[in-house]
Order: C-alpha cells, then sequence, then structure tokens
C-alpha cells in the first residue's frame, strides 16, 4: 500500500485550488446563500459540495468514467434534482421576509439548514458537469490513476477536503463581510432578491450545461 509523491499532491492541489475557486454553480450557490441568510447553518451545504468530489474523486479511480456515460440519464436527473433545489432556494430567497433587527434576515428552518442543505450540496456537485469533467477527463493527466491504491485515494481525498473547505471558507468570509454592508430592512430585501436571482442562474447553468 503506497501513497502518491509530494509533487503528484502539490500539483493535483494547486490545480484542485484553481478549478474550486473558479466561478460557477457551486461558488454561485454559496455567494447567494450567505448573502441571504448569513453563514449559520452553512457547513452542511459545504460538506455536501466537498463530498460530491470525492465521490467523483472514487468514479475515477474506480474507472468509472465509462459507467457514468452508460448511466447519462440518471445523472441528468441527479443534475436536474440539483438545478430544482437551487430554484427552490432562490424562491425562498426572494420572497424571505426581512426581521425589524438592522443588517439580518428571516433564518433558514432547520431542514434547510441540516441534513436537506447536505443533500442538496451533494446533488448540485454529482450533477455539475464541471465537477464531473475535472475528475473523470483532467484528473488523468494529472495523476495516474493506475497507480492510485488505498493509501493514495486517502491522500487525495484529504487534500479535496483541505483545499476546498479552504476555498469555500473564503467565499463565506467575504460574502459575511459583504453582507454587513447591507443595514436596513429595505437593503437586506434587495439583497435576498439578487441572491435569489443568482441562484436560480446557478439552476440554469446546472440544468443546461
Amino acid at each position: 500500500m503506497s501513497g502518491l509523491d509530494l509533487i503528484s499532491l502539490a500539483v493535483f492541489a494547486s490545480v484542485l485550488a484553481a478549478a474550486g475557486a473558479s466561478p460557477g454553480p457551486a461558488v454561485a450557490a454559496i455567494l447567494a446563500r450567505v448573502l441571504a441568510r448569513g453563514a449559520t447553518g452553512v457547513a452542511p451545504f459545504l460538506a455536501g459540495l466537498i463530498v460530491g468530489d470525492v465521490v467523483w474523486l472514487a468514479a475515477a479511480v474506480l474507472g468509472l468514467a465509462v459507467v457514468a456515460q452508460t448511466f447519462h440519464e440518471l445523472f441528468l436527473v441527479i443534475r436536474y434534482l440539483g438545478a430544482a433545489y437551487l430554484l427552490w432556494l432562490a424562491w425562498k430567497l426572494w420572497f424571505a421576509p426581512v426581521s425589524a433587527a438592522p443588517g439580518t434576515s428571516a433564518h433558514a428552518g432547520p431542514g434547510e439548514r441540516g441534513a436537506r442543505a447536505f443533500i442538496g450540496g451533494l446533488m448540485l456537485t454529482l450533477g455539475n458537469p464541471k465537477t464531473m469533467m475535472f475528475y473523470l477527463a483532467l484528473l488523468p493527466n494529472i495523476i495516474n490513476l493506475a497507480d492510485v491504491r488505498l493509501l493514495a485515494f486517502i491522500e487525495l481525498a484529504a487534500v479535496i477536503v483541505a483545499v476546498l473547505t479552504g476555498v469555500f471558507t473564503g467565499y463565506v468570509l467575504l460574502a459575511t463581510r459583504v453582507r454587513r454592508l447591507f443595514t436596513s430592512p429595505r437593503a437586506m430585501r434587495w439583497l435576498n432578491r439578487g441572491s435569489g436571482t443568482v441562484m436560480a442562474g446557478a439552476a440554469v447553468a446546472v440544468a443546461t450545461r
């Protein structure tokens, strides 16, 4: 049971960081969610996004690119479910009531913060063509997948968790800072609606790519 060399892991980490930080449905969903509702309860959503990446890593290592093509309809269903989840969030953000306290809005319900948020993030990653292409098409050009055994897989998964946690946390902190600039209920209402529009755009991007 052998792992990968540090150079291979470093190259993988740098490419993954660039891909994770680039604008896409996941980044749009994170920004819109935090801008509208704050960072509270966003952790399960981020966890779902990251676990989805680990699933795609496993698919690439196990040589499931052919399976992904064979079960194309299944991945279409997952993609549309992810898009539907984003549209549902967009609808909730657009019509979210604004509290009387400056700079705050009504918070999400418990279900949206827990398992439902995790599943939503997971479906978004599994149905995101950008993530699928990264692991099934680009990754074999970065890592020799034939050399990936259990220890190497654990190392790659750990890199995914560390890198994406850092990247996504950065976006959460950025959105949190921006959100503090909106101090009136009217501004929060427009922020919610703007975030809902961004979320709806991310849903369309997921469904049509």
